[in-house]
């Protein structure tokens, strides 16, 4: 799923199984919070201060059972079948449940579907006798279809409809040469809905907790006219949550779920996000006046909690950022030898050491990110990326070529399209900087609210975009087909056949070593390429309320997971 450059909520990948990569990045931060720790007393006395400040602001309350937080950017799309980013899934991660889930232990396990079997010809799935949606009526077998039929028809245009190709007839139907009716998914019954299979598919279940696979009723969606996410009453639940108030641009508040089929395992009432900002210096100051339960540090504000001698923590969320560029034949990025100079010239570790400064960070070398697993260990041990290297006279000789072969005595300026936050403005001057310096180009910053920029990728209004990507699912996949030319993710439109037909090996085989071997492919062809300039795989910290319990952090998955969540008394 696309995140947005910079993100105020930070993650970590749960388990011993992640831990290893980040080592080396948490021994440094521990030095910095050792450094900011006095003496454990101090510690104590600073948590009870916060605990006593908290209750009074309501950011925990634990008679109500409710938490105050704040999101980083309104939701842009709350339609499952055509949303596409971090934000939006977060929210239908806690009022919505498909098929699969996963648990507080990242466990995939059973949401509305009770038992599964999948095939290499298909799946079938039995679906739970007491799922509800949150008016009371059952969840059934033919409210998927509904929604995967919705999601591969091309006048829908969702950007995930890609995600359904290992279904039968799905691409045909999504590119207009077969009716949605052909798609190979029926209900056998109310309780059985029953897949046929375009290909074998080694990580079919996976995909099945997945935002986009989540259910639709066709008669409420009907209703609601064409405006069915857009707000609060026009949206059915059969998650653990519901919206009860939605006010645009301004908070969100969520409510249990009476009807959800596992209420008795909900432990919180309301999860208000009564405050929407991506500033990270006004997260800090909500959660030091006791106002929300937690909140994401950068480099400037991880001082300020360590003068207060908060409990830091730190999180990988499996995302990797990077500049997107613009392949179409009408944008100067089109030219390989100007994206090559782009590339040579960009020094990640210098973003990362001297301009983002959080530790844990680690430098991006490839778009596929060091916790993904292989065939027996990390898939980047068993397969490293090409070394980067930053050439800025190579990168010059580069540029000289571009200019010839474009026919421009100068590079006309180039446009870098970036979020609204603080963090997002000081990493693109330093981009501006840093091209400026080195090659001698124009780069004009285009600065638009999320929502505005999702629209303008999709639209190809930048030469460059920053951009980041998470996994949707638990499989090298979920980033080696993004820049295939049928991914509508895939915002620059690049196209290489050569890829694609890496990325079909990929999906088709069942063995191990024949996948690996194809994302190692698609590995070097994306640096020769120069299709994206890789800038960092996150590593984020940030403060929780010391009576906030039981907050699931995951890489796959919406993140972070408050559905288990409880206040302490």
């Amino acid at each position: 799923m696309s995140t947005q450059f910079t993100r105020t909520e930070v993650a970590d990948h749960p388990g011993s199984d992640s831990d290893s990569f980040t080592r080396a990045a948490g021994k440094q931060l521990l030095l910095i919070f050792i450094a900011g720790f006095v003496s454990i007393g101090l510690v104590m006395v600073a948590l009870a201060r916060l605990t006593d400040m908290g209750d009074s602001a309501r950011a925990v309350d634990p008679v109500a059972q409710s938490i105050t937080l704040s999101l980083g950017t309104e939701p842009p799309q709350l339609d499952s079948t055509k949303s596409t980013d971090a934000t939006s899934f977060l929210i239908l991660g806690h009022v919505m449940e498909g098929l699969l889930r996963y648990d507080m232990h990242n466990r995939l396990v059973a949401g509305v579907a009770e038992r599964w079997n999948v095939r290499a010809d298909g799946a079938t799935f039995w679906l739970r006798d007491d799922a509800r949606w949150s008016d009371g009526e059952p969840v059934t077998a033919e409210d998927f279809v509904y929604a995967w039929k919705l999601a591969v028809n091309p006048s829908t245009a969702s950007q995930y409809s890609f995600i359904f190709y290992m279904i039968r007839n799905a691409r045909a139907i999504n590119e207009g040469e077969l009716p949605v009716e052909s798609l190979g998914v029926r209900a056998i019954d109310a309780r059985t809905l029953e897949v046929e299979f375009e290909r074998p598919t080694a990580y079919f279940d996976k995909l099945m907790a997945f935002g986009t696979f989540m259910p639709v009723r066709q008669d409420f969606y009907e209703q609601t006219q064409g405006r069915y996410g857009a707000d609060a009453d026009e949206l059915l639940y059969n998650g653990a949550f519901t919206i009860a108030e939605w006010v645009h641009g301004a908070s969100i508040r969520l409510e249990k779920n009476e009807h959800y089929w596992d209420r008795d395992a909900i432990r919180l009432n309301v999860i208000d996000m009564a405050y929407i900002t991506n500033d990270t210096n006004a997260s800090l100051n909500l959660f030091k006046d006791g106002k929300i339960a937690s909140a994401g540090l950068s480099a400037d504000t991880l001082q300020n909690a360590l003068e207060n001698h908060w409990k830091i923590q730190k999180f990988s969320d499996g995302a990797v950022f990077y500049l997107e560029l613009n392949h179409r034949p009408e944008r100067l990025t089109h030219n390989y030898h100007l994206r090559k100079a782009l590339q040579l010239a960009f020094d990640p570790g210098e973003l990362v050491y001297k301009v983002i400064r959080v530790p844990g960070n680690i430098p991006g070398e490839s778009l596929f990110p060091v916790w993904l697993k292989g065939v027996k260990g990390r898939f980047r041990q068993e397969y490293p990326a090409t070394p980067h290297r930053v050439e800025p006279a190579r990168a010059r000789e580069h540029l000289e070529i571009a200019k010839d072969e474009l026919g421009v005595a100068q590079i006309p300026p180039l446009v870098l399209l970036v979020g609204d936050s603080p963090d997002s403005q000081k990493q693109a001057e330093y981009v501006q900087d840093l091209y400026r310096r080195t090659l001698g180009l124009e780069i004009k910053i285009d600065r638009q609210i999320f929502k505005q920029r999702l629209a303008k990728m999709t639209s190809g209004e930048f030469d460059m975009v920053a951009a980041g990507w998470g996994p949707d699912y638990d499989d090298p996949l979920t980033f080696g087909d993004l820049f295939a030319s049928w991914n509508k993710n895939n915002r620059g439109e690049y196209s290489n056949p050569e890829l694609d037909r890496w990325v079909r090996v990929a999906e088709a085989s069942l063995d191990p070593e024949t996948r690996m071997e194809a994302f190692a492919e698609i590995q070097r062809i994306i640096y020769a390429d120069a299709v994206i300039i890789p800038n960092y795989e996150r590593v984020g910290v940030y403060v929780t309320h010391p009576q906030l319990e039981g907050v699931t952090r995951r890489v796959v998955g919406h993140d972070p997971d408050y559905t288990y969540a409880w206040v302490k008394d």
